[in-house]
């Protein structure tokens, strides 16, 4: 079977991320001839298996229109029948605009992810992207979204949507007796701290951190703007000496084995692959209830902590008892870490191949 996956880039980023995964599982089996085709230039965080076939499209030069160039672009690559695949699997919203509109000039089954709620949208992109949602979505063959709560919505609009959650990234831990550091976690994108309510959680752990003086937070993620706006919050909140901005890391599992509370603040999420991820190396964790991902995840007070959706009050009385309670911590660990059985990455691969390969014989 060959299958084409279609992103803008392969930057940092949970999307990219869940590409680079699901290509290289998919690899693993020598029938499939996979190739990851990215719009735009830009560097590249995630490794590929060598098997793969990396594909950058050459930017058409005086097309204003970055849609419109890579509508171009990628029907220029297609127009070569050699090129074609049985099957595209694209990401992201927009990306899935582009590449739904050439798959459907071509004939070619496509798969589109969309790994966010119906609900949100890339500012100053609402109209394209509720367009692409409500009038493009019902060309695909088959749109996948990471939790039910979208499902209705896109089902209303005539769309063959269907529930496919993201796979964790990293194998759970099995040795979890180790001593763990007084750290809480956060990860996300710093330019996008409202998406991710970084912000608020610089306030909202102001009075924690003064109070438990020896424990510390740490927030992993890139983005320059967004780090100048959260040191300067952190600085006037009197923190930033208790705060470690440590930027993308590679190595972000071994920071969450040695972490003892992973926090995810989001104003907005699809399915967290993060949370994920923490909980399979044996964080304790604690999540604002946002409208999507977190509760598909965490069942409160048995593999982790669900909180009122930005309910800060709330978050920082039960961040405290998490703090308080050591053994409050290794229950959720212990629990977090047997219930990840769903989102790994084998069970996740053999539902693709049998949807792939059902779409196929249509």
């Amino acid at each position: 079977m060959k299958i084409d996956f279609i992103i803008s880039s392969l930057g940092g980023g949970g999307a990219e991320r869940v590409l680079a995964l699901m290509a290289n599982s998919l690899a693993k089996n020598t029938n499939n001839k996979i190739s990851v085709i990215t719009l735009f230039e830009g560097r590249d965080n995630y490794q590929l298996d060598p098997s793969i076939n990396k594909v950058n499209l050459k930017q058409t030069k005086f097309v204003p229109s970055h849609t419109i160039r890579s509508v171009l672009n990628l029907s220029r690559h297609y127009w070569n029948k050699a090129n074609r695949p049985d099957v595209i699997i694209s990401f992201i919203t927009l990306t899935n605009l582009i590449t739904i509109i050439v798959a459907k000039l071509f004939s070619i089954k496509i798969v589109a992810q969309e790994h966010n709620s119906y609900l949100r949208y890339m500012k100053g992109r609402k109209k394209i992207t509720n367009f692409t949602k409500k009038y493009v979505y019902k060309l695909a063959d088959v749109v996948t979204v990471l939790t039910s709560f979208d499902i209705e919505y896109y089902r209303s609009q005539g769309v063959n949507a269907i529930v496919m959650p993201n796979p964790c990234s990293f194998i759970p831990i099995t040795n979890n007796s180790h001593i763990r550091e007084k750290t809480i976690l956060a990860v996300g994108n710093l330019n996008r701290y409202h998406h991710k309510g970084l912000d608020n959680l610089i306030k909202l752990i102001e009075p924690i951190l003064k109070e438990f003086e020896e424990w510390r937070l740490i927030i992993a993620g890139s983005g320059d703007t967004g780090l100048d706006y959260l040191r300067l919050l952190a600085t006037e909140k009197g923190i930033i000496e208790k705060v470690d901005f440590i930027g993308f890391v590679d190595n972000i599992s071994e920071i969450m084995n040695k972490s003892s509370i992973f926090i995810l603040p989001s104003r907005f999420e699809g399915l967290p692959m993060v949370l994920l991820e923490a909980m399979s190396q044996g964080m304790a964790c604690i999540s604002y209830n946002c409208k999507t991902g977190p509760s598909d995840v965490i069942e409160n007070d048995i593999n982790g902590l669900l909180i009122e959706d930005q309910n800060m009050a709330e978050m920082q009385s039960k961040l405290k008892e998490l703090i308080e309670n050591k053994e409050l911590r290794k229950v959720l660990s212990t629990k977090g870490i047997k219930s990840l059985d769903k989102f790994h990455i084998s069970t996740i691969t053999y539902r693709y191949e049998k949807l792939l390969h059902e779409m196929i014989k249509l």
